[in-house]
């Protein structure tokens, strides 16, 4: 499941990855149906970060990996996991999550910083939103993640 660790005596980074899968594993089995759409924002942010630091380094496949990873975090988990039906925030959430995939699909084709910058915008209030709203009645309970 975690590669080739069956030796204690691994390299240091490879145990250091499997302890962060691990961690990071534990999180979301735990995680409340909130704290997990806030994790994906987390990953999408991170991952526009490094797609950034990448292209600034002039690292191709890394920055294509990163970008990849933001739009599949964007696309398969928040735009994907919408209730459509909670009404028209859910809509808007819909296009705007779908904008952000072109516009970073083009960035990855174009090695364009100024798109993911773009892009770290126009999450970035949706974002606050919802960490603004982890501790209120509705986002402790099972129906928070409807709308994200």
């Amino acid at each position: 499941m975690y590669g080739n660790m069956s030796s204690p005596f691994a390299p240091r980074n490879q145990r250091a990855t499997l302890y962060a899968k691990v961690g990071l594993e534990t999180d979301v089995q735990a995680a409340s149906p909130h704290r997990l759409v806030a994790m994906l924002f987390d990953g999408a942010f991170d991952a526009m970060a490094q797609a950034v630091q990448a292209i600034q380094a002039g690292n191709v496949e890394v920055k294509g990996r990163a970008l990849s990873r933001a739009v599949r975090i964007l696309d398969e988990g928040l735009r994907a996991g919408l209730d459509l039906s909670a009404g028209q925030l859910a809509v808007d959430l819909r296009e705007l999550y779908g904008y952000v995939c072109m516009r970073l699909t083009q960035a990855n084709l174009r090695s364009d910083v100024a798109a993911i910058e773009e892009c770290q915008r126009l999450l970035t209030p949706v974002r606050e939103a919802w960490n603004a709203i982890a501790q209120t009645p509705a986002a402790l309970g099972t129906d928070a993640a409807r709308a994200a």
